[in-house]
């Protein structure tokens, strides 16, 4: 066994790998960045080398200074975690001729499965099913149009170097099947400089289930079930589980024997997945294998027990599996969304910035120990005061739960959410606790279309459906006079002046446009018990019991004997009285004052915001790498204004209206925060 490993990546996955390195008593060797100097994966190692600068071509991406920083510390094997080198072909051949062992698949191995075309010929050689297409990479649109009718439409257009949903259109008819290959080919040549494309059926209503597998160096291969991929948005993945709540057994069966047949059929050593397209009837094709660990491995460590990372390290060593197809277990149902820095109200622009708080969930399931399941883990590569840098991925962390079944897998993940607190960035937390409260995925009944489908017209508040709105009301009421009864009990106030506590309130409920709603709340004594207290909303009581202090930013207690969490932020920048309360996604920013007080707040005027449409503004913070337009210039509404870049994404920004550039603000190479102002028109 190693005693010694360096992990070439960064973020949570290099913290992950970190876990099991040191529960099986092996030192760790971390890389960083200039931008990663006070990541979390760095103080966690043994050890820690810096890379280079911040853009991961000059650091996570330079295969020779990973080398040397393996050589320099002793390290005998490299763990290449998911993204960057991890799937590349050369960088697992210099590991092997440097004499350092690749924690991961031979190179061979990724070579046969890095090539989508080569890749699905090895697939039916190996008699896996394949999706009916043509596999070899075509030359003209016009014999595009031809193959495409040839298969029968929809098709779907792919690019073979291709990936992250670059390279790809669907095809109804030919003239979407010759726009899209034209389209397909020059997405190909930019962003994989292989313009190589084909044609496959497309497969309707499809669902992305992917079968995880496991090989060593002596020919053995298993296949720990499936995962159930299929909520996505824009080909990434947002919720992953496990089981499928879809596929009968017969159907896991023949999937699972297939992969391992694929994986024996390239003489596969490591983790791997196989990704499958299904169909609405169960038929199954083979998409593309993953010669990595997956982002969503933890679901399938707790559905089976079994360390993922700790298997491949084994593997690499040489060791045998430990386990047979036999005694792979199927326990519990598991699941875990991806917690990213974007903000779903504006469009899922990606949020950078300082970590301001950040308290995850308390957990009962850790990285690297599946003798603790059936409970709540967090896998996070940051923490509390950290900064989200602009030059990687946008996740900040993987909410993991295991329930015993899915119904208790989905209640303990929305309560998991709301005990989840991240501030001074944006998260899609909101977007997670609507998904999982949305009837269709409840009953199961999804495919990857769910989220076009459900949400094409973007992500707003009032899609976060709360069951009962007047619970957070009657919580600002509750926290309110919690605080109106330790003010009143402070010493040493003067007679006639003293602190009144009050029974009445009325709850302004702050919405757009200064249309804001009105609730009469009745409060009774805290009688009996200092923490509870009876609530009553429009006629409905509510029975609260809290003991969080107040100035917890995340309080916990029993409505009406039910268990809740949910997270109260005092103050916001315009008004520090505001009381902004968030449970199940749903949040509201409430006032609570006398009747009195209420009635005179109705009569102050509403003042509107200031007319912005003449300015261009930055969205989010990143960087500005184009400025498309010039002061004189005159500009029609849809036309290319400018480029930032964040978080390894181009966002391009468009002009909203006509108009004549009056100055350009910012300058290309700047780094922008949001709201900042590129273009002026006059």
């Amino acid at each position: 066994m190693f005693t010694k490993i360096l992990i070439a990546n960064r973020g949570e996955i290099a913290c992950r790998v970190i876990a099991t390195a040191h529960k099986m008593g092996i030192k760790t060797v971390a890389v960083y960045s200039e931008a990663d100097k006070e990541a979390r994966h760095v103080r966690l190692a043994d050890e820690a080398v810096l890379l280079g600068a911040a853009p991961s071509r000059e650091s996570y991406l330079v295969a020779d200074k990973i080398i040397a920083a393996a050589k320099a510390t002793g390290a005998q094997a490299i763990h290449p975690g998911y993204g960057f080198l991890s799937e590349n072909e050369a960088f697992a051949k210099r590991c092997e001729d440097e004499g350092i062992a690749f924690i991961g698949p031979k190179a061979h191995s990724i070579a046969a499965m890095g090539d989508k075309i080569a890749s699905k010929k090895l697939a039916n050689a190996a008699k896996v099913n394949t999706i009916p297409g043509y596999n070899d990479a075509i030359d003209t649109a016009e014999q595009a149009v031809e193959i495409a009718k040839g298969i029968g439409y929809p098709v779907m257009i792919k690019a073979s170097a291709g990936g992250g949903g670059k390279g790809l259109r669907v095809a109804f008819n030919d003239k979407e099947a010759f726009e899209g290959f034209t389209s397909c080919r020059n997405e190909a040549r930019n962003s994989f400089g292989d313009d190589r494309v084909f044609i496959e059926k497309f497969v309707e209503e499809p669902r992305h289930i992917e079968i995880q597998v496991l090989g060593d160096s002596h020919g053995n291969v298993v296949y720990l079930n499936e995962r159930e991929c299929s909520i996505q948005r824009r080909h990434q993945k947002v919720i992953e589980e496990a089981p499928s709540p879809f596929i009968s057994e017969a159907t896991r069966k023949a999937m699972g024997e297939q992969a391992v047949q694929l994986a024996k059929a390239v003489k596969y050593q490591s983790a791997g997945t196989v990704e499958f397209v299904v169909g609405k009837d169960q038929s199954f094709y083979f998409l593309e294998m993953n010669t990595r660990l997956q982002v969503e491995h933890p679901v399938t460590e707790a559905i089976t027990g079994l360390d993922l990372v700790e298997m491949m390290i084994r593997v690499a060593a040489g060791e045998k599996l430990p386990i047979a197809q036999a005694d792979v277990k199927r326990n519990g149902w598991a699941m875990e969304c991806r917690i990213n820095a974007e903000d779903p109200f504006r469009n899922f622009l990606p949020s950078t910035g300082r970590l301001v708080r950040f308290e995850t969930p308390e957990q009962t399931m850790f990285q690297g120990n599946t003798a603790n399941l059936f409970g709540v883990r967090v896998d996070t590569g940051v923490q509390e005061g950290g900064e989200i840098p602009m030059f990687y991925d946008s996740m900040i962390a993987k909410l993991i739960v295991h329930g015993k079944d899915r119904n208790e897998a989905i209640a303990k993940m929305r309560e998991a959410l709301n005990g989840f607190v991240i501030r001074g960035i944006s998260s899609n937390i909101p977007f997670q606790a609507a998904l999982l409260a949305h009837p269709k995925f409840v009953s199961g009944d999804f495919n990857t279309g769910f989220i076009a489908e459900h949400y094409s017209q973007g992500f707003k508040a009032e899609d976060v459906p709360h069951d009962d709105p007047d619970f957070l009301v009657a919580l600002a009421a509750f926290v309110r006079r919690k605080s109106r009864e330790r003010a009143a009990n402070i010493s040493g106030q003067l007679p006639g002046y003293d602190v009144q506590i009050g029974q009445d309130y009325t709850v302004i409920v702050l919405g757009a446009h200064g249309k804001n709603a009105h609730k009469s709340v009745h409060v009774d004594e805290f009688s009996g018990k200092k923490d509870l207290a009876n609530i009553q909303v429009d006629g409905k009581t509510y029975a609260i019991e809290c003991a969080s202090r107040l100035n917890d930013i995340r309080i916990e207690g029993t409505v009406n004997g039910q268990a809740f969490t949910a997270q109260i932020e005092r103050g916001t920048l315009k008004n520090p009285l505001v009381l902004q309360v968030q449970h199940n996604g749903t949040k509201i920013e409430a006032l609570v004052m006398s009747p009195r007080m209420a009635e005179l707040h109705r009569l102050m005027p509403y003042k509107a915001p200031p007319d912005l449409s003449r300015f261009v503004l930055s969205p989010m913070p990143g960087l500005l790498v184009d400025v498309a337009v010039q002061p004189g210039q005159k500009v029609q509404a849809g036309e290319r204004v400018a480029v930032i870049e964040a978080m390894k994404m181009e966002n391009v920004l468009f002009a909203a209206q006509d108009g004549v550039v009056k100055k350009v603000v910012a300058s290309k190479g700047e780094s922008l925060t949001v709201d900042q102002m590129i273009v002026e028109f006059e």
